[in-house]
């Protein structure tokens, strides 16, 4: 069965614009979270995001695509524009329907619809913005890129919070395990304004502490609650084959194994689905726990969910069994993005035989080996990456270096 390989990355974190200065933050313990600045937050319980730093739009976006483009999808399509650059990629060297676009997303663009609704509510309706139409819609990122770079192969989106950015990707290995040469896949989101805000603050998972260096500590004895950030991740994923047989300049890793699984109802004896997913991922990819070099943990922040998480690590790896890393302590959680900034977290790890650290104010939970004390020279070649999107969403996704 032919083999999926990551090419290109383009990344924009809250706390580095690009994927060089993004992975230098991220190894050297450099934050992004801060109290937020996009809209006032003085009213709100939760009042620290994480803000993606010295994004200029009108420097990366044509400006006919302006008036129609919400932040989030700006910075999609800014990010796809550099993993396209980074994997040497031309579209018109494929066949006309030769690469995908499959993205995750999570509420859509939020901030653009909730100006126009503004609009209407205070102006009238010929006030609001024709482009609301679709400006607005969960798929507008797949459909703003699929138009930018003329890529007419299969696309498409899912919705599974969090965990949609390994979805993305699963769902990218699938075409082209069916014959598409490439797929641009991941996730790119921007929830920080008050329409995005409130119903994160109602799920009640939010953290209150006003302070940016205490308020997300996953994974932790501290832990309190997650802080939300914008940005993530874009990828170039391609057959193999195809890939060498282009030039690639380089292959960053293979995605080896994906799974995803759904919680039971609430109330229900049955055990949560991930577990179940990280056995199925590694079996798809025909390896066994002992062959993990390194975790990308979920980290919600939330002590519960995190608790829970950690004991499954435990079940599957034994007690501190393998190096466990959450870098997202540094951008808080991406919504839609977050996932795939792990994921290309991981192939930056597997490149410079690096684990980034975790950055947390208490101590470990127990039997957790989390990599806390600056990053870890230890040659990973294979790393398990796991997500969970609110709603009971699980996935796994496992890389190997080329």
């Amino acid at each position: 069965m032919t083999a999926t390989v990551v090419t290109g990355l383009g990344i924009t974190a809250p706390n580095g614009l690009g994927t060089e200065d993004y992975w230098k933050a991220a190894l050297t313990g450099t934050s992004g979270l801060d109290t937020v600045t996009r809209f006032d937050v003085s009213s709100y319980p939760s009042t620290v995001g994480g803000e993606v730093p010295g994004y200029v739009a009108e420097d990366h976006i044509p400006s006919r695509l302006l008036p129609q483009t919400d932040h989030m999808t700006r910075l999609a399509l800014t990010a796809t524009d550099w993993a396209v650059a980074d994997a040497g990629l031309d579209p018109e060297s494929l066949p006309e329907y030769g690469i995908g676009v499959v993205t995750s997303a999570s509420g859509g663009a939020v901030e653009f619809g909730q100006r126009e609704l503004q609009n209407l509510w205070s102006k009238g309706k010929e006030y609001v913005s024709a482009y609301q139409s679709f400006a607005w819609f969960y798929a507008v990122n797949t459909g703003q890129i699929s138009i930018r770079h003329a890529m007419r192969g299969p696309s498409g989106v899912l919705l599974t919070e969090q965990a949609g950015g390994l979805d993305a990707l699963g769902q990218a290995r699938r075409h082209i395990r069916r014959g598409c040469p490439a797929v641009v896949a991941g996730g790119v989101d921007a929830m920080l304004c008050p329409w995005g805000w409130v119903p994160q603050i109602a799920s009640g998972l939010l953290s209150t502490d006003p302070d940016p260096a205490t308020a997300y500590s996953p994974l932790s004895t501290s832990a309190r609650g997650y802080v939300p950030g914008e940005g993530g991740a874009i990828l170039i994923t391609e057959d193999a084959a195809s890939a060498r047989a282009r030039g690639a300049d380089r292959i960053y890793g293979e995605i080896a194994g994906y799974a995803a699984t759904l919680d039971p109802a609430p109330g229900s004896d049955r055990p949560k689905g991930l577990r179940r997913a990280a056995e199925n991922a590694l079996k798809d990819a025909g390896l066994t726990p002992a062959d993990v070099d390194v975790v990308f943990a979920d980290a919600s922040g939330v002590p519960a969910l995190d608790a829970a998480e950690a004991a499954t690590l435990i079940a599957l790896f034994g007690p501190h069994g393998v190096p466990v890393t959450a870098p997202k302590s540094l951008t808080g959680r991406l919504l839609a993005g977050g996932a795939s900034l792990d994921v290309a977290t991981a192939l930056l790890a597997l490149r410079d035989g690096v684990i980034p650290p975790t950055v947390v104010t208490g101590d470990p939970l127990p039997g957790l080996d989390l990599v806390v004390d600056g990053p870890r020279e230890s040659a990973p070649r294979t790393a398990l990456v796991l997500a969970r999107g609110h709603g009971g969403f699980n996935a796994a996704l496992v890389l190997r270096a080329p």
